[in-house]
């Protein structure tokens, strides 16, 4: 497995949020998937309203102002699984904007994958 560095952490952490949701959306609609249902993931790991989304979406904003705003859901650690590479349950404590970047891509995954919004969820 590729491990996590502080260069991989800081280029996640200024990315432009905005810059990367097209890629997350085209991912999920070619699967006959909506951008209702990956609004409706991310705002359940994030605590975010869709105001607030709209607002990243738009541009404004790092993937680190994104994350640092972000009162993750309380099974968000029930996340799991491998994603680029990386088990997102090893990925150390002091990486933990790139773990939550990567808990986020696994809720894209599964959305593009077919399954079931209760079990993206965690429910």
């Amino acid at each position: 497995m590729p491990e996590v560095t502080a260069a991989k952490n800081n280029r996640i952490a200024s990315m432009n949020f905005g810059s990367i949701y097209p890629h997350y959306l085209s991912r999920i609609e070619k699967n006959g998937r909506t951008k209702e249902e990956l609004d409706q993931a991310i705002l359940w790991l994030t605590g975010y309203d869709q105001a607030k989304l709209d607002g990243y979406i738009s541009g404004n904003g790092s993937f680190g102002d994104f994350f640092e705003g972000a009162t993750l859901h309380e099974n968000a650690h029930m996340i799991k699984g491998v994603v680029c590479g990386y088990r997102i349950e090893e990925i150390p404590e002091e990486f933990a904007l790139y773990r939550d970047c990567r808990r986020m891509e696994k809720l894209i995954d599964e959305l593009a994958k077919g399954r079931k919004m209760e079990k993206i969820l965690r429910e």
